[in-house]
């Protein structure tokens, strides 16, 4: 590789890919820069990005507040480990986040990646009763059609048939799989398994609102309700992952809003940093913190990444909750909902399109079958845009600062393309 170019060739020798067969997979993309919400590709071409880098970048690429506040942070101290020293940068965002946050969410232990924030919450859930002497509550209710990760400890709460993991069915812990509580049916069954088995539960865990790698899959607020109540009559703990829902996309700040519910532990990361750094966070209320403050070392939380709480990340996180403070994210949301529904309703009714739903900015064509998911993502990249669909599902969720042109050129591509698929 002399001539800067060679890596656009070479990258099968030594790149492993996520979520790909290697041996027959097609060449990626070659990316040579970002900005707002485009991609430039290395042959020149620009591409409209519609899933915001797995929802990440929520400001848009290159937002010149995030780049300023990181460029200073990188000149001061990019990182040090958070074992006995602290920074400014982390406890002033743990200061905001509980500040932003419902209720006595006020105890914020960060990491650097969802499925880690989730392992922790799972973690923090399970000692939570040892500390306080109750032995054998080590299982989690889950619910099928959920994302949680690709940890072993998250694998093991994600949707066990329809999800990414089956291959490590009876190696991965056993927990309880679940149907979501949509009605008064449903949440009585629900209850009637929760009260056999609730000795053996330390937390219920849920996507609120919309289960995201799942299938983008939508829920009421009122399920929220009924799972709370579960939790309280049962003393149970109660996890919000808002890893994918969190700042913004839904149309509320944090989905758990949209239904008044405070959960026990709410997890963070994707938008957290604006897109720009690797962080999560888990947030605890005060009851659970209380179970872990002892004058007895075991009874510490004893888990601390390497890079829990990096510096550079910190100053991200905290420039993107300015951005919130200073920019009008949630009344674009509310835009770019209604631009979604009116795009995508052409869709529905077209041969092979099972639904349409929308809510914030998240926009959803549902198919009855897609056969070539690779044939499908060329055809969006001929349209001039990234659209990455998966399962049956053919989706939208841009960058909350989304101009109405860009915006109609994703709706457009997918209305296009979708009509396109054979019967």
């Amino acid at each position: 590789m002399t001539d800067g170019t060679g890596w656009q060739e070479d990258w099968r020798e030594h790149i492993w890919l996520p979520y790909a067969q290697m041996k027959h997979i097609a060449p990626p993309l070659p990316v040579v820069a970002t900005n707002g919400t485009r991609i430039r590709l290395a042959d020149g071409r620009e591409l409209v990005d519609g899933i915001a880098s797995w929802w990440t970048a929520c400001h848009g690429y290159n937002h010149p507040h995030i780049r300023a506040a990181v460029t200073r942070q990188i000149e001061v101290m990019p990182h040090v480990m958070f074992g006995g020293l602290v920074h400014e940068p982390a406890v002033r965002l743990a200061t905001r986040l509980a500040a932003l946050l419902p209720g006595d969410l006020d105890r914020v232990f960060f990491s650097d990646s969802g499925s880690v924030s989730v392992e922790v919450a799972m973690k923090m859930a399970v000692q939570y009763w040892l500390n306080r002497g109750i032995r054998g509550r080590t299982k989690m209710l889950a619910f099928r059609g959920a994302y949680h990760g690709d940890t072993f400890a998250t694998m093991a709460v994600c949707d066990p048939d329809e999800g990414m993991h089956k291959h490590f069915a009876g190696i991965l812990h056993e927990n309880i799989i679940a149907d979501l509580p949509h009605d008064d049916e449903n949440a009585a069954t629900l209850d009637a398994l929760v009260a056999r088995h609730a000795n053996e539960i330390a937390a219920i865990i849920v996507e609120p609102l919309v289960q995201g790698a799942g299938g983008m899959l939508f829920h009421e607020p009122e399920v929220l309700r009924r799972l709370r109540a579960l939790a309280d009559k049962y003393d149970l703990l109660l996890i919000f992952d808002e890893v994918f829902t969190g700042f913004g996309r839904t149309g509320t700040m944090f989905a758990c809003e949209a239904a008044q519910v405070v959960p026990d532990i709410i997890c963070f990361s994707k938008a957290l940093t604006g897109g720009t750094m690797a962080l999560a966070a888990t947030v605890a209320r005060e009851k659970v913190f209380e179970a872990f403050w002892s004058d007895d070392p075991a009874r510490a939380l004893m888990h601390g990444p390497t890079f829990m709480a990096n510096a550079l990340a910190c100053a991200a996180a905290n420039a993107s909750l300015d951005l919130f403070e200073s920019e009008p994210r949630l009344e674009q949301v509310a835009r770019i909902e209604a631009a979604l529904q009116a795009g995508l309703e052409a869709c529905r009714g077209t041969p092979g399109v099972r639904d349409v739903r929308v809510r914030g900015a998240i926009g959803v064509v549902e198919l009855e079958k897609i056969d070539d998911l690779a044939a499908l993502k060329r055809r969006f990249v001929a349209r001039g845009v990234f659209i990455r669909p998966f399962g049956k599902i053919v989706y939208l969720t841009p960058a909350l600062t989304i101009d109405n042109i860009d915006l109609k050129r994703l709706t457009d591509a997918v209305v296009h393309v979708v009509r396109q698929i054979p019967d």
